[in-house]
């Protein structure tokens, strides 16, 4: 079984708070933690990270006895010190909380990776700082993708720890975008890490286009855990109870190809079953059961 806090709020900063108080965990006291939000482009929620809700769960890390929290990033299409760096930089030194912008960081500090049965033409480069880490953070939205990703999620965070070149200077992005298997290769990213702790944001969600714009829905939701499957599972519920894509709402859940590949590489969960969900109010009750119920469907 696998807890996933589900808090029901128009409040991003409480719902960060509450849900990471319902999991009851402290996986980062004592521990360098690297930080992973989601700075796609520097456009507002559910595009991007909220800068508020952001500050507050950096605080609460430290509050929780990290020994250090490091937040590494890699925007795209648009540069990321315009998308990430300088948005963030005036927490971080608030905070004393160090930046990496993974898009200028040198070759050497990624690891060629070639996973077993990979889809990926000749494997791929991933960021060291996450290939060994201690302690991982992720911090995501919940939102649909339109360039055949189908919905970003949990596991879609990690596109942002693969350089867009290769060492041959061929494009990773053009060849993962370009790809039948699209889905697959997200998943295959996740190989690399694994999260001790996933906060996502639905206050507002996208349920068509995305990843930078599209149809807001007032979702006012926060969903909490440290199984990325159950969380993109879950997430993948709230966008069909809010109306979304067409390639979101056909079949199974567990069926979405991210999600499917996943389970086959055994990064989480395999079956709904396996979900205990936690909740705080009547409102969080009856949305996990509609969760549950599109989750069995």
């Amino acid at each position: 079984m696998t807890k996933v806090a589900i808090v029901v709020t128009e409040n991003r900063e409480e719902g960060v708070l509450k849900a990471i108080e319902l999991l009851d965990i402290n996986p980062v006291k004592g521990k360098d933690v690297i930080f992973k939000p989601n700075f796609n482009t520097a456009d507002p929620p559910p595009a991007s990270t909220d800068l508020g809700a952001l500050k507050v769960f950096l605080k609460k890390l430290q509050e929780m006895g990290a020994k250090s929290i490091t937040v590494a990033e890699r925007s795209g299409p648009v540069d990321t010190n315009e998308a990430f760096i300088k948005r963030v930089q005036p927490i971080a030194e608030e905070l004393g909380v160090k930046l990496v912008n993974l898009a200028e960081v040198p070759i050497e500090e990624y690891v060629h990776v070639t996973p077993k049965d990979s889809h990926w033409k000749n494997g791929f480069l991933f960021s060291k700082l996450y290939y060994e880490a201690e302690c991982i953070v992720e911090f995501g939205c919940i939102k649909t993708h339109q360039y055949g990703g189908h919905f970003t999620l949990s596991l879609k965070l990690a596109t942002g720890l693969v350089p867009r070149r290769n060492l041959d200077g061929n494009s990773y992005m053009r060849e993962l975008h370009s790809s039948p298997h699209q889905r697959k290769l997200i998943a295959e990213i996740n190989t690399q890490f694994s999260p001790d702790l996933i906060v996502m944001d639905g206050v507002d969600i996208f349920v068509d286009g995305g990843p930078d714009k599209g149809t807001v829905k007032h979702a006012k939701v926060v969903i909490a855990g440290t199984d990325r499957i159950a969380i993109d599972a879950v997430g993948v519920a709230i966008l069909r109870i809010q109306g979304t894509t067409p390639e979101v709402s056909q079949g199974r859940i567990f069926e979405q190809e991210q999600i499917k590949r996943a389970v086959e590489l055994n990064l989480g969960i395999n079956d709904p079953s396996e979900i205990d969900f936690l909740t705080d109010s009547q409102e969080a009750d009856e949305l996990s059961t509609r969760i549950l119920n599109e989750l069995l469907t």
